[in-house]
């Protein structure tokens, strides 16, 4: 899983130029919008928001901008009518994919999807065609500087994690959902810093890649990141890490 962990590094890297042309703010408005909208509008009672407020404050966005979002999702001010879609596939190599999006016209959004499978060696599937190589997790991580390992293991375990994984700079607690906030509480709450706190789509298997075909994948990966209705997305791939560092430089 190295590969995943170094593709993430990178990721988290340009989310501050992101930020800057204004695409992570989309992004993360529309999250607000919906979690607001599915769990109310107070963060202390909504999980999924807080979560998404704090991601929007980590890029600087102004509170302005985080309580208009929550309004529209509440229904307080007009706004867009989000829906969520996701959308399943194969990428070069039979690598599984999953995209996870929210769009106002999923005809649109679908077409446009496929559109970018095709142009990268992959093709879009039905529904369900890969979701079941994968398992909803909550992820923490914390940056591998001056940690006890055997306290944040003791933590982590007692908040109801299920494992702890060192990976180069990073411990990664892997932990149920349900479980994501009682660990990041703790962690703070004994000064541990956290670098990040999400519930991800967690593959059971992997894909080696290289060559042309781990190249490919990545500029898929990239292109359907980068489209404006796609929150989230998700892959088996297994990639050398030194081959990332090449292809993102």
């Amino acid at each position: 899983m190295s590969g995943h962990n170094k593709w993430a590094s990178i990721k988290h890297k340009k989310m501050a130029t992101d930020a800057r042309k204004g695409k992570m703010f989309t992004k993360l408005i529309r999250e607000i919008m919906m979690a607001a909208r599915l769990g109310g509008g107070n963060p202390d009672n909504n999980p999924q928001l807080r979560m998404a407020i704090e991601r929007a404050r980590s890029i600087n966005m102004p509170n302005d901008n985080i309580q208009r979002a929550i309004r529209k999702g509440t229904g307080e001010e007009a706004g867009m009518a989000l829906e969520a879609a996701g959308y399943e596939g194969y990428g070069p190599g039979g690598v599984a994919i999953l995209v996870e999006t929210l769009t106002d016209n999923k005809r649109r959004t679908a077409a446009e999807i496929r559109s970018i499978f095709s142009r990268h060696n992959g093709s879009l599937g039905e529904s369900g065609c890969v979701s079941w190589m994968f398992e909803r997790k909550g992820v923490v991580t914390v940056k591998n500087h001056n940690i006890d390992e055997e306290k944040l293991l003791s933590l982590a375990l007692d908040a109801g994690a299920d494992d702890l994984k060192l990976d180069g700079e990073l411990f990664e607690i892997i932990c149920p959902p349900d479980k994501l906030e009682a660990i990041k509480k703790i962690l703070e709450s004994n000064k541990i810093p956290v670098e990040s706190a999400s519930v991800n789509l967690i593959p059971k298997n992997t894909v080696r890649l290289e060559g042309k075909e781990a190249e490919q994948l990545l500029k898929l990966l990239d292109e359907l990141e980068e489209h404006d209705d796609v929150q989230s997305v998700h892959s088996n791939f297994d990639i050398p890490d030194e081959l990332i560092e090449a292809m993102s430089s």
